[in-house]
């Protein structure tokens, strides 16, 4: 099979990624639940993954990340442990429900919400942000590239329109961690949520959150923490306060190996070959009679995504036929993506998205370039 889904999950992990979850699944206990050593293999394994991850992302320190399940619940815990009753929030079009859904929760529990319009190449405008800020705005909720066009939001901007107007800047990260450079501190990024299971080629069930020394966020879950145990309330001290529960000391096992991954390969060459297979891909693609790219490919750096239709084929119909028929694996539908869809008039055929990974090969591009000009001519 060849696989083109990977921005929905990396199917492909490095070697190193499934040894080291299977060692812990037989050599690590419970993270801070004891002394013992299994316990402490967790512990330490987990300190070494929160370290790395801090470095990735240019964080201050280690206590600045927070594990989570996946960027889904990072972004749960972000907007609903930083928005109130009263507060106004700014965010946009391009989201994906997993900023969507958790805001119109809040909105019905009365906070202001204004989704900024997108145009049909899929940008916003930042002038717009600036213009839509109020006396009670509290945040900018935004992606840094688009699921479903690839587009890239320029976030150290944006970073600059929330500096200026005081607020804070949530980053979704899902599809940029691992893809694009990332220092928190030098885009001056209040919380920034990632997932480990795309372009961080960890397992599923890992991801996590940045949020800078100084940000107060509710907790979403409170409960065991394997410190404090007597006292009534959940503990403030971070990463803790935001980490109730057993940690998925498995999972992060595997993160943490595919962390080293990244750092040995270098995440400019990682970057490099998955452009490089993406624009291959569009190059072809775009010319094909009757195949209607979308997204803005006018700027040389975006996510390794190209979404399309043919004709008036259902999109369903189209990915289907490439992984019966091809054995081309692709996503199809929505992408959780409904105002963006909307934005592009593709919310009744979708759109058939096609997304490139480091262990994709050329010879997999011309194989699903030949399918899609088939497709078309059929």
């Amino acid at each position: 099979m060849i696989y083109l889904d990977n921005a929905a999950t990396t199917l492909k992990k490095p070697k190193e990624v499934i040894e080291a979850v299977s060692v812990a699944l037989e050599n690590v206990g419970n993270s801070g639940r004891g002394a013992h050593p299994v316990t402490l293999n967790s512990s330490r394994s987990i300190f070494q993954t929160r370290r790395k991850m801090a470095k990735l992302l240019g964080a201050k320190s280690p206590d600045e990340i927070v594990f989570t399940m996946n960027s889904t619940e990072s972004l749960n815990i972000a907007i609903k442990g930083i928005l109130q009753s009263g507060d106004h929030v700014i965010t946009t079009r391009l989201e994906h429900n997993s900023v969507l859904r958790p805001l119109y929760e809040m909105e019905s529990r009365g906070v202001e919400v204004t989704l900024l319009p997108a145009d049909y190449r899929g940008n916003i405008s930042y002038e717009d942000m600036e213009m839509a800020m109020r006396e009670n705005t509290k945040a900018i909720v935004i992606t840094h590239g688009s699921n479903l066009t690839g587009n890239v939001v320029d976030i150290k901007k944006v970073a600059e329109i929330a500096k200026k107007c005081k607020i804070l800047l949530i980053v979704d990260a899902s599809q940029t961690a691992g893809f694009l450079d990332i220092d928190v501190q030098e885009m001056d990024i209040d919380i920034l949520c990632f997932t480990g299971h795309k372009s961080l080629l960890g397992p599923q069930g890992t991801g996590g959150m940045y949020v800078k020394t100084g940000v107060k966020v509710n907790p979403l879950l409170t409960g065991g923490s394997g410190i404090l145990t007597f006292d009534r309330e959940h503990p403030r001290q971070m990463p803790e306060a935001l980490e109730a529960g057993t940690m998925n000391g498995h999972g992060l096992a595997g993160l943490n190996a595919a962390l080293d991954f990244l750092e040995r390969e270098g995440l400019e060459n990682i970057r490099k070959k998955e452009l490089e297979l993406m624009w291959l891909f569009y190059e072809k693609v775009k010319e094909i009679p009757q195949v209607l790219v979308y997204g803005d490919y006018s700027k040389p750096i975006r996510c390794p995504i190209v979404a399309l239709n043919i004709g008036n084929l259902s999109s369903a119909m189209v990915s289907d036929i490439l992984a019966v028929e091809y054995e081309i694996a692709t996503r199809a539908g929505g992408h959780c993506a409904p105002l963006m869809h909307e934005v592009l008039r593709t919310k009744e055929q979708g759109a058939v998205r096609f997304s490139f990974s480091y262990f994709n090969t050329v010879e997999e591009v011309e194989a699903a370039v030949k399918a899609v000009r088939k497709i078309a001519q059929e």
